[in-house]
């Protein structure tokens, strides 16, 4: 029965070791803001932070983060999450929401690691994060609104 931490909480899964974290993120802990949307890692719905770093959850399978941090939308905090969540509701950037809470996760993984980026740096750190609306414009200026609020 792997045990895995999840938002600062420690649980014991009854789930196959090679399930993977996306669906005993979802299924099995009720915490359904993590998205599943190709399943090969292409579209970054299924973004979380392990160990404070954006990682795909479709593709990690749960044996994988036994004595790791694992971090959903739901437990995201402190001073980049709010100022990246501040600027998504400000810039108004959600259009039918399905891919924010990846796109969040991982701007969230960018700020954290370059308080200053770039468009250019931007855009590869959300690459792989799509958005069937578009937003694409709205998530780049959130992103640098956070950045200026962090600064």
């Amino acid at each position: 029965m792997p045990r895995i931490t999840v938002n600062g909480q420690s649980h014991d899964l009854d789930v196959a070791p090679d399930m993977p974290l996306l669906w005993a993120i979802r299924d099995h802990l009720n915490l359904t803001g993590t998205k599943f949307g190709c399943g090969v890692a292409l579209c970054g719905a299924c973004t979380v932070h392990l160990d404070g770093e954006p990682v795909r959850s479709c593709q990690i399978q749960v044996r994988d983060v036994v004595d790791r941090d694992v971090t959903t939308i739901e437990g995201l905090e402190g001073k980049t999450a709010k100022a990246v969540q501040g600027a998504w509701q400000r810039l108004d950037v959600v259009q039918c929401g399905y891919c924010q809470s990846g796109q969040i996760m991982t701007a969230v993984g960018l700020l954290s690691a370059n308080p200053k980026p770039t468009d250019a740096d931007i855009d590869n750190a959300l690459d792989g994060n799509v958005c069937r609306c578009a937003t694409y414009v709205r998530i780049r200026a959130a992103v640098h609104e956070a950045a200026k609020e962090l600064a």
